[in-house]
């Protein structure tokens, strides 16, 4: 996957230099993105930042994922992930994760994320949708997914684990022609 480069923003697969970056970011972020991700806890690792950077070079390189970093692109500041996983491929969907760095939230970073990684998951890879699945408490994301236009389709029961327990999630679309595809 190419770097890409737009609304202030470079997106890109991660690289084993990024590991204290994102590190010092998940460990400032407990409060926001520890709430709801269970991998960011407060002994996160330079280690384990690197597992998950090979199994997204793994993923990226079988095409079943593209789970990158965001950067800032003026100052190439470490902002947080965007992805686009749970790829189904017979119905041509996927799913559309993001985290942005504590410091960084309520900054549009995450929208700006959002539009660039679905134009990418629309135009690159043919999709023909795309979800935003996050908790229903989730009020932060659930705010990224209507500024980007997603469209609310349901609260689903017991669609995400959330610290092992099942949560109800509110479950949002994006299709192509609302991004201009």
């Amino acid at each position: 996957m190419e770097p890409l480069l737009a609304r202030g923003l470079c997106i890109r697969p991660f690289r084993s230099a990024d590991g204290p970056a994102f590190v010092a970011a998940a460990l400032e972020s407990l409060p926001t993105v520890g709430a709801w991700m269970p991998w960011c806890h407060g002994g996160y690792s330079v280690d384990e930042a690197n597992a998950w950077f090979a199994n997204c070079d793994k993923n990226l390189e079988q095409k079943v994922a593209y789970d990158v970093a965001m950067f800032s692109a003026d100052e190439g500041a470490f902002l947080g992930g965007v992805s686009i996983n749970q790829l189904n491929r017979q119905h041509n969907f996927g799913n559309i994760g993001y985290w942005v760095r504590q410091s960084r939230q309520r900054q549009g970073v995450a929208s700006r994320a959002v539009q660039i990684i679905a134009e990418f998951g629309f135009r690159d890879l043919g999709l023909t949708r795309l979800e935003i699945v996050v908790s229903e408490e989730n009020v932060a994301s659930r705010r990224v997914a209507e500024k980007v236009g997603a469209v609310f389709e349901c609260l689903a029961r017991n669609r995400l684990l959330v610290r092992g327990e099942p949560r109800p999630a509110a479950v949002y679309s994006l299709v192509p022609a609302q991004c201009g595809f």
